[in-house]
């Protein structure tokens, strides 16, 4: 057995008792109070087990995000990248408690992604504590990732443009590493028309109501299963009584796309949707929130050599393509070396069946942490 997992599963317990306290803690990306109380907390006990250097990144509406520093060698570092915020409310722990069932354990955001967080830090431990040789590291966890990195873009993609690589703790897709993930556009569509009466003037009227479902109509057409487009119209609103001719109307799109130009293509094509009424008023705002995490060369490269070492701690590895987005989209825009999906195992993101296999979390740990020893040798 690697001495690294030798000494991650010797404390596969204690492991599981941070497990439980980062989920008690609970951090809504919408509560800035409960957000900043967990990054203090967090700050804490990454400089207990790391010894590294923790700074901590004031915001002003979004929680605080942390930077772990960890070895000052000469080159540049390899970038962990993870979130603490979770899409859960303040008292949810209350109807949803952390509990174990067998080899599962339960909670809100503990696949997403507290337990990636919880084997990141305890992959750089063993590292010390086994006296394993390393590049210089930054681990880099924001508050705001289940709403789009707005806070934190910019920091992701300054750290990520000068790292090695790219390691990203989101949750596997069902055990797998994640090497492509679509991009993200949000849109939003706004129509203009012209009330009237419904019974005594509906000829007088220009319907807001028709106009947008013209539209969703014709932007549902342009999702294709063979390239992975795919545009949902997923809220609509407008009108105000039955009687009345609507007078306005909005709508929220979401885009999905595999590559970039596509992006670009759909980005146009939507911000210039043209009325089918000639006296209706059509307005679109929005773009991509995040661009496509494309399987370069690189991505490509950092997988196999990542099934390489996982094969050497015992365990199959494979790869998948995902249609959501996370920061790895992000790192891959001034990055091209960024594999995703390396943190928990398990199922049920943003579902009341969130759940990891705690059978995993060493195993899954000693790889991050051999991926940090060895990165070097998969890029160059």
């Amino acid at each position: 057995m690697s001495a690294l997992l030798d000494y991650l599963e010797r404390h596969r317990e204690a492991m599981l008792s941070d497990l439980r306290e980062f989920v008690e803690r609970e951090s809504p990306s919408t509560d800035k109070a409960r957000a900043d109380g967990f990054v203090r907390f967090l700050a804490e006990r990454a400089e207990h087990l790391t010894g590294g250097e923790v700074t901590v990144v004031p915001q002003d509406r979004w929680g605080d995000h942390l930077l772990l520093r960890v070895g000052r060698g000469e080159g540049p570092p390899v970038l962990l990248v993870g979130h603490y915020d979770t899409v859960w409310p303040a008292g949810t722990l209350e109807r949803m408690p952390f509990r174990l069932e067998g080899e599962r354990a339960h909670g809100p955001g503990i696949f997403d992604m507290k337990c990636g967080l919880v084997q990141g830090l305890w992959a750089i431990r063993a590292l010390h504590e086994t006296g394993a040789e390393h590049p210089p590291l930054v681990f880099l966890v924001n508050s705001d990732e289940e709403v789009g990195s707005p806070s934190s873009r910019e920091l992701i993609e300054a750290e990520a443009r000068g790292a090695i690589a790219c390691l990203i703790l989101e949750p596997s897709f069902h055990g797998a590493l994640k090497t492509a993930r679509k991009g993200v556009g949000i849109f939003e569509l706004r129509v203009t028309g012209r009330a009237s009466h419904a019974g005594s003037e509906p000829f007088e009227g220009v319907s807001a109501i028709e106009e947008i479902c013209r539209q969703t109509l014709d932007l549902h057409a342009q999702t294709d299963p063979e390239t992975g487009t795919t545009v949902n119209v997923g809220v609509i609103s407008g009108g105000t009584r039955a009687n009345v001719v609507a007078a306005e109307a909005r709508a929220e799109i979401d885009l999905r796309v595999s590559s970039r130009a596509e992006a670009e293509r759909m980005t146009a094509l939507i911000l210039g949707l043209r009325p089918h009424h000639p006296e209706a008023q059509v307005r679109v705002e929005g773009g991509m929130n995040r661009p496509p995490m494309e399987r370069t060369p690189q991505v490509a490269r950092l997988f196999e050599h990542a099934r390489e070492l996982a094969r050497g701690l015992g365990f199959e590895l494979e790869e998948a393509s995902v249609g959501g987005g996370s920061d790895g989209n992000l790192c891959a825009t001034v990055n091209p070396a960024v594999v995703d999906g390396l943190g928990a195992v398990g199922d049920g993101g943003h579902a009341r069946h969130e759940h990891v296999l705690v059978r995993h979390m060493a195993p899954r740990a000693a790889l991050v942490a051999r991926l940090l020893e060895t990165v070097v040798e998969a890029v160059r």
